[in-house]
């Protein structure tokens, strides 16, 4: 390795330093592997199976279902989650999965996982996921047959290998190459030179552009319409940077849109199922023909119509080619002894098959203009020595580096679009966090080539005041509301922004910043805490786990009591008639399934159900309500706010409302932060 950059050194300082560069983020990516590896092996040998099943990463009890082979002749088996259908569970497409199963006579809930679970030895991975339902792909070895025969049987996900070999080959690749590549490299990781400099000198890059008038959409505001203005004549790279509610997908859509005029085909990425899921429907809204390799996390007939899978077995060869494929099973099942034919009628068999999945593919992927695929699924086999123009990465600020380089490899110029003051990558070592692996390749981009962003500066989603701070703090107070957004409200002379704080609960008042709550027998807006909370109750966090986090059950009831007495102050008939919907925030696990429990049992919020979300912030993220309630949970004596320090997901819990924002949280505690401080005393000045 030394041996190498000593040799680099030699050749050109801007290839040194990216390849400097690239090494660096090798090491973080082996200590981020190493330390996801040791806190699997962890959960696996140490973890109780409850706890499993109450993170989502485990279902059990199991009911097995029927087995058989899809369209892409993998032998798949459907099973069936019967246990607690209110947890949010983890399992998606594409993630690998294993199979274990109880030891009879023994619960495996109380105990350590390894005093009761026993594994399968074999990984499948998952197909889709619909509700309680789960199609995994299993090896055709055999191994199935003792997962179907065996009592007692449970799946967790397993640990993700395969993500991990593909992120480092593809920095392995991007170090190695040259032509577009490796000019795609140096260009990214070296600065941009100065408008006073001139002509580029001294180890300095700037992205090329393309020179033609800009268009005019009459749908788009002004910075939308620079966005995409931007994307059309980059010949390297451009980025669309859209805080919340400013539209950054519908400026996405139109600038893929617009490269469509001008290229035949495009490929579009996204970190997450979600993501890829979201912005495929979006595009064939537009009327795009979507190829989406992989399957969406929604199973309905709309997002399944786009699918890979789907529109492979629509083809008009596909069933003549699952003859072949079934004969070519029969095949081998019934091989007879002597049979000097078998070798040359399989050999047959399997190259017509091979020229019939040829051909649909063809056609498949001639008539698509967009493969849509998340950045790790585009390594799929399917896309072997395909090649395009241009590669859209949505969501790109919460994609790890490594991951970014999977599609790129198969590019041109690349778009990213997204949000680096939002939600960050998921890193679980603290060390390779803070040696940089949680800095992105589109926030690389945004330092060293600054000409190539485009701020979306006008918002449709918040009230001005609910957006405003956001706007302050995060976007240089370069964020405006569009007029017929700008004073939206449910209830009249309604304060947008409230912060009940639960330090002040110790007596006879709680103070709400921005009104004030008096005792009960004069009490017109919210609620008597002394004659609704439990008798017990205390606004204390509690330690339940590294897996959970924290909990404060007295701010999870207050929090549904302050959302009781708000629909009371609507009306029943106006909240269910507007469809008004509500979104109860909180960074931790534990207070969100807490939250739910409580939320079920409450006969109150019965006829309210389908309009009530309760989720973590990660959970949110593209998402947003008319009414947004945010427990913070941390209350202690020595100001410990733990990640809530991440104050980019903060952003994205108080940008989620329309109409009404109301935090719950101990300000004692919060307000050491000088984040926080400045959002309590801004709500406190409305």
């Amino acid at each position: 390795m030394f041996l190498c950059l000593k040799i680099c050194i030699t050749l050109h300082p801007i290839m040194t330093t990216s390849l400097q560069a690239l090494q660096q983020q090798r090491l973080l990516l082996q200590m981020e592997y190493a330390a996801e590896k040791d806190a699997f092996r962890k959960q696996t040998e140490e973890m109780g199976l409850m706890r499993k099943v109450k993170r989502g990463d485990a279902w059990y009890p199991l009911k097995m279902g029927k087995s058989y082979y899809n369209s892409l002749n993998q032998l798949v088996v459907e099973v069936f989650r019967q246990g607690d259908d209110e947890i949010e569970h983890n399992f998606e497409f594409g993630r690998p999965v294993c199979f274990f199963r109880v030891d009879s006579g023994r619960s495996g809930m109380s105990g350590k996982s390894g005093e009761a679970i026993r594994y399968f030895n074999f990984t499948g991975t998952v197909s889709y996921v619909d509700g309680d339902r789960m199609v995994v792909a299993v090896p055709d070895n055999g191994q199935l047959i003792d997962v179907q025969g065996a009592e007692n049987v449970g799946i967790q996900l397993f640990f993700d290998e395969t993500s991990y070999k593909m992120m480092f080959e593809a920095l392995d690749r991007v170090m190695r190459a040259k032509g577009r590549l490796g000019y795609l490299r140096d260009l990214f990781y070296t600065p941009s030179i100065s408008p006073s400099q001139g002509e580029n000198r001294g180890g300095r890059m700037k992205a090329e552009t393309f020179s033609f008038a800009p268009m005019h959409f009459s749908y788009l505001n002004r910075t939308q319409e620079d966005a995409v203005n931007k994307v059309l004549q980059a010949k390297d790279v451009a980025i669309v940077h859209g805080p919340p509610g400013t539209g950054k997908t519908t400026t996405l859509v139109e600038a893929i849109y617009e490269t469509l005029r001008r290229e035949n085909q495009v490929l579009v990425c996204a970190q997450s199922n979600m993501a890829v899921d979201w912005i495929s429907e979006k595009l064939v809204d537009r009327g795009i023909n979507v190829l989406r390799i992989g399957n969406p996390t929604r199973v309905n007939d709309k997002m399944l119509s786009f699918t890979y899978e789907r529109r492979f077995e629509a083809h008009p060869d596909y069933e003549l080619l699952w003859a072949i494929r079934k004969a070519i099973r029969d095949l081998r099942a019934h091989r007879k002894r002597g049979d000097d034919k078998y070798h040359q009628k399989l050999e047959r068999l399997k190259e017509r098959a091979v020229e019939l999945e040829i051909r649909i593919n063809a056609q498949l992927f001639g008539e698509a203009r967009v493969i849509a695929s998340t950045l790790v699924g585009s390594a799929n086999r399917l896309l072997e020595g395909q090649k395009f123009g241009t590669l859209f990465i949505d969501e790109a600020a919460q994609a790890l580096e490594a991951a970014c380089w999977i599609p790129i490899r198969r590019v041109s110029r690349v778009i990213f679009a997204g949000d680096h003051c939002q939600l960050p990558p998921t890193v679980k070592s603290f060390a390779a966090m803070k040696a940089g692996l949680g800095k992105t390749l589109m926030e690389r981009i945004v330092d060293n080539h600054p000409e190539t962003v485009t701020l979306l500066k006008m918002q449709y989603r918040m009230n001005e005041e609910i957006m405003r701070f956001s706007s302050d703090w995060f976007y240089g107070n370069q964020v405006e509301s569009a007029p017929e957004v700008k004073y939206r409200s449910i209830l009249d002379l309604d304060i947008p922004m409230s912060w009940i704080d639960t330090s002040e609960f110790r007596g006879e008042r709680l103070e709400v910043r921005g009104e004030r709550i008096p005792q009960a027998e004069d009490l017109p807006q919210y609620i008597s805490l002394t004659s609704h909370l439990s008798p017990l109750t205390s606004f204390s966090e509690e330690f339940v786990g590294e897996s959970f986090g924290r909990i404060n059950k007295a701010e999870a009831e207050l929090t549904l009591l302050v959302l009781e007495q708000y629909f009371q102050k609507i009306g029943k008939q106006r909240i269910l008639d507007e469809r008004l919907d509500v979104g109860v925030i909180s960074p931790y696990r534990a207070q969100v399934q807490y939250l739910r429990r409580l939320l079920k049992k409450k006969e109150f919020f019965k006829p309210y159900r389908s309009l009530i979300s309760v989720n973590t912030v990660d959970g949110f993220q593209g998402q947003e309500r008319d009414i947004i309630l945010i427990s913070l949970v941390r209350a202690n004596d020595e100001g410990q706010i733990g990640f809530l320090r991440d104050l980019r997901r903060m952003n994205v819990a108080i940008t989620r409302a329309r109409m009404k924002l109301i935090i719950l949280g101990d300000a004692s505690t919060m307000t050491r932060h000088p984040f926080y401080k400045r959002l309590y005393d801004y709500i406190e000045a409305l």
